[in-house]
């Protein structure tokens, strides 16, 4: 369905956004994951359109997106990182326009989308009273309006509490079935219940291709668990690969990435974090919790 062959996106700077980057995926949901700097946004709009690549090739169901961009933009769904809204406009209106300018004409479909986002009571309210999340879960329903064939989202989670965050994730796992959802995100959580297949970019490279339970099998026995004091807790996070700590009545739990067990530490199952983490091999770091 989409291919990606040998692509790079040099900038006038000279920087690269994007250096030789290949991929293949058939379809269902991909998970764009990295840090941010990675260069996930930058392959996002030359997927989807917006900027064309420096060199390689782009195709989506064979067809070269450089060459002839609006075979893809009349099945595309776009929701970029920074997505602007009409403050002056209802959620109606603005949803109506959209799905005008996509060729949708089916005023249901203007309804279903509303309600599936959650904001069908809101409906008639201005925009410009909207809360954040709100705003972002209105981006999400335009990107869906027209039934698109491929789904393209840029940290579509920011702004949104822990239900909603739940919500739109059963949206895009639902919608993921004979369409290809590309999803991008620096937060394991937002992706490892709903990725079929896990890119992992650093630094403007792909250095994964997978799916979770590979992800998963390459870190095995390679995680551990140790209990250190507060004040150890310090020397354990400079000196080791720490995916997560958590602060209990007798220490903090440590969950460390390595091919050789800490002192004192028991092996623990890995989780898509872990290996996010092994794959990445880069300098310790920890998510602490009190």
């Amino acid at each position: 369905m989409l291919s990606i062959e040998s692509v790079s996106k040099r900038f006038s700077s000279g920087n690269f956004g994007v250096r030789d980057l290949s991929l293949s995926v058939r379809g269902g949901v991909l998970g764009l994951l990295g840090p941010n700097g990675a260069g996930k946004t930058t392959l996002m709009q030359m997927i989807a359109t917006i900027t064309r690549p420096t060199s390689g090739r782009i195709l989506f169901r064979d067809v070269d997106l450089a060459k002839r961009p609006d075979e893809l933009r009349r099945r595309l769904g776009y929701l970029p990182q920074d997505f602007g809204v009409y403050d002056n406009l209802t959620a109606y209106e603005f949803l109506s326009y959209f799905a005008a300018l996509k060729g949708v004409r089916d005023r249901k479909r203007i309804d279903e989308m509303l309600e599936i986002v959650n904001l069908h009571t809101v409906a008639k309210r201005t925009i410009g009273g909207f809360s954040g999340g709100m705003k972002q879960r209105l981006g999400i329903a335009q990107a869906l309006i027209n039934d698109p064939e491929l789904v393209i989202v840029d940290e579509p989670t920011a702004g949104l509490d822990p239900e909603e965050r739940v919500r739109f994730r059963n949206v895009l796992s639902d919608i993921g079935f004979g369409k290809l959802v590309i999803l991008s995100t620096h937060i394991v959580s937002d992706i490892e219940s709903i990725a079929t297949e896990i890119a992992i970019m650093k630094e403007g490279s792909l250095v994964a291709l997978a799916t979770p339970e590979e992800l998963l099998r390459r870190c095995d026995g390679m995680v551990w668990e140790i209990v250190v004091t507060s004040e150890q807790f310090e020397e354990v996070r400079r000196t080791m690969r720490v995916s997560s700590a958590v602060r209990k009545p007798d220490g903090v739990h440590v969950r460390v990435v390595s091919a050789l067990p800490p002192n004192g530490a028991r092996p623990a199952e890995p989780t898509l974090e872990d290996a996010f983490l092994h794959t990445m091999g880069h300098g310790p770091g920890a998510k602490a919790a009190a």
